[in-house]
């Protein structure tokens, strides 16, 4: 799968780590409805982290579909709210 980091670029993450990624997902939705900022904070850092980590990053000049987009480390708990679908950030 082809994720987005907004402002970063893209990078190709194996399927086999989308449980993991989906614990952080969790938390983090947890933290937004809690209003607990310090927590989304963390937790935001803690998943994009993972994500460049575990994927193998695309080329800057390479432009392909992403299948997942996530915000940028900067991004407010309301920017990111307005990412979000009834399964948080990341599908599953």
């Amino acid at each position: 799968m082809i994720v987005r980091i907004m402002g970063e670029g893209q990078v190709k993450l194996a399927d086999s780590h989308f449980a993991e990624l989906n614990a952080l997902d969790d938390e983090l939705l947890t933290e937004m409805e809690s209003g607990d900022g310090r927590g989304f904070r963390a937790t935001l850092t803690a998943l994009l982290d993972k994500v460049r980590e575990l994927g193998t990053p695309l080329p800057d000049d390479s432009l392909e579909p992403s299948e997942l987009i996530l915000p940028a480390p900067e991004a407010s708990l309301e920017e990111v709210r307005a990412l979000l679908s009834d399964d948080g950030l990341i599908p599953g």
